[in-house]
């Protein structure tokens, strides 16, 4: 790499370089592994004789889990460090996977299902990692690539699992199809742990003083945090609502009043673990040059929830929108249609870091969320009379900036507290998951017009918030256990 922070990412004698690729490729891992039943649901389907609620009960619990998961592993990747973590992650959910690839009965897929969705949380593992190893100039490209070329591992299991189902053939070949995703990932896992570094060389892996919470630095930033807990229990709660007999009726009335309670008392029991970690701060005071403002993460939060939400949301609606909106398709060709969206990941999520890292890291993401607000109006108006290309066109230009908004906030993330990156992580991408379930259950109401004007709407709201977003500049200060201050450059 050159002083002008160009980057080689052929350049494997650069141990930066080398953890980048190592830890992209642990994170394409997840993602097929979290992904693999989507393409496979056909079979899945016909060898359960599954009722359609059941096909979407296991939707449902796919990604239910990754909202506190992601909350967890972020406290545990700044606790122990990415390298542990992250193999321990990719070689548990190889177990889980196999586990799914030999169930015997629905109860057997809808409970590996749910486990599944701890894998989920390995994106926020890897974000730390990479913001220790890259400098501010570069750590937007670094983070893009890292998320971007990632989350491909969705539709690289779509393309490619139900061929391997095919080539083993036999009414098993879509259980040799998933089991093999989770032998490669926990191979992978072992791997991970002989290549991966948490730190480069002579580097501090910073911790924060506590675990069980964000270490805040105000009462006013301890009640804000408080409330920005508030929508992941329920974006669970409506999860919960989704599985009873008023959704797909995975389970009872009771089960479903019970989990909401189960939620209320996790809820106090969390504030009482964020009071704990932060009791001195509030009463002793924080010397200055520790302080940062909450305000930061919650306005990633938003920015993540309709840019990682709306992707979420809209990959798994887009097949069927235009199966139902154009006549004469065929599943086979919406779906092609539709993968254009999630294709956009491969370059658009690295631009957005790129453009954050060269032009401005608030510039950058109010540019890219006003683009997705447009966006996604313009697709509120697309009918059955539009050119299916300029449709198509519509969709990909909308995605490039749901996605470059992605890589956006990820570039401002593991610039705002260093110790505690991966809990800012885990908490932005939560968010992201609360995104995908608050636009889904609108879905669930309006038709498909409305919902993209939804999406638009929200998008204009968090567009005026990420103006009171501080720029990161100067240093960050962290404390050695000497008590020395080291300060890190966030130019």
């Amino acid at each position: 790499m050159s002083n002008e922070g160009k980057m080689n990412l052929l350049n494997f004698a650069d141990p930066k370089i080398k953890t980048l690729h190592v830890t992209w490729f642990a994170f394409f891992l997840t993602f097929v592994v979290w992904f693999s039943h989507a393409p496979l649901l056909v079979f899945i389907k016909e060898a359960f004789d599954l009722t359609s609620a059941q096909v979407k009960a296991l939707l449902i619990l796919n990604v239910a889990l990754t909202i506190p998961a992601r909350i967890i592993v972020g406290i545990l990747v700044d606790k122990f460090g990415p390298r542990i973590i992250y193999s321990g992650l990719l070689i548990s959910s190889s177990f889980i996977c196999m586990g799914f690839a030999m169930a015997q009965s629905f109860e057997q897929l809808a409970l590996f299902r749910f486990l599944l969705g701890f894998v989920g949380a390995g994106f926020v593992i890897g974000i730390r990692l990479v913001g220790e190893w890259f400098p501010a100039k570069q750590v937007g490209i670094a983070e893009g690539i890292y998320g971007g070329w990632g989350n491909f591992g969705s539709a690289a299991a779509a393309m490619s699992l139900p061929t391997i189902a095919y080539a083993f053939g036999g009414d098993d070949g879509w259980r040799y199809a998933l089991g093999l995703t989770g032998i490669i990932a926990g191979l992978y896992g072992f791997f991970f742990y002989t290549m991966a570094r948490n730190t480069p060389k002579g580097s501090t892996y910073f911790k924060p003083k506590k675990s069980g919470g964000l270490e805040v630095t105000s009462r006013k930033d301890f009640y804000f945090y408080l409330l920005m807990n508030i929508p992941m229990y329920i974006a669970l709660a409506v999860l919960a609502w989704k599985l009873s007999p008023t959704g797909v009726n995975l389970f009872t009335t009771q089960a479903m009043y019970l989990m909401w309670f189960g939620l209320v008392v996790l809820f106090f029991i969390q504030v009482n673990s964020i009071w704990r970690v932060n009791k001195d701060n509030l009463t002793k005071g924080v010397a200055d040059i520790e302080k940062y403002d909450f305000k930061q993460v919650a306005i990633l939060d938003v920015a993540y929830f309709v840019t990682f939400g709306s992707e979420l949301a809209v990959v798994s609606m887009l097949p069927l929108f235009f199966l139902e909106t154009f006549e004469g398709l065929d599943p086979v060709k919406a779906g092609l249609l539709a993968s254009g969206f999630a294709f956009m990941n491969l370059v658009a999520r690295p631009t957005g870091g790129w453009f954050s890292d060269k032009f401005g890291r608030r510039k950058s993401l109010m540019i890219f969320i006003g683009g997705l607000a447009v966006g996604y109006l313009v697709l509120s108006q697309v009918d059955g009379g539009w050119f299916i290309p300029l449709a198509v066109i519509a969709t990909m230009c909308c995605s490039f900036f749901v996605q470059a908004g992605e890589g956006a906030v990820f570039a401002i993330v593991p610039l705002v507290k260093r110790r505690m990156t991966g809990q800012i992580a885990g908490m932005a991408g939560a968010y992201g998951n609360v995104g995908a379930v608050t636009y889904l259950t609108v879905l669930s109401f309006v038709d498909y017009s409305t919902f993209f004007m939804v999406i638009a709407a929200s998008a204009a709201v968090i567009f005026f918030a990420v103006m009171f977003l501080n720029e990161p500049k100067g240093h960050m200060a962290e404390v050695n256990e000497d008590g020395t201050v080291e300060l890190i450059d966030v130019n």
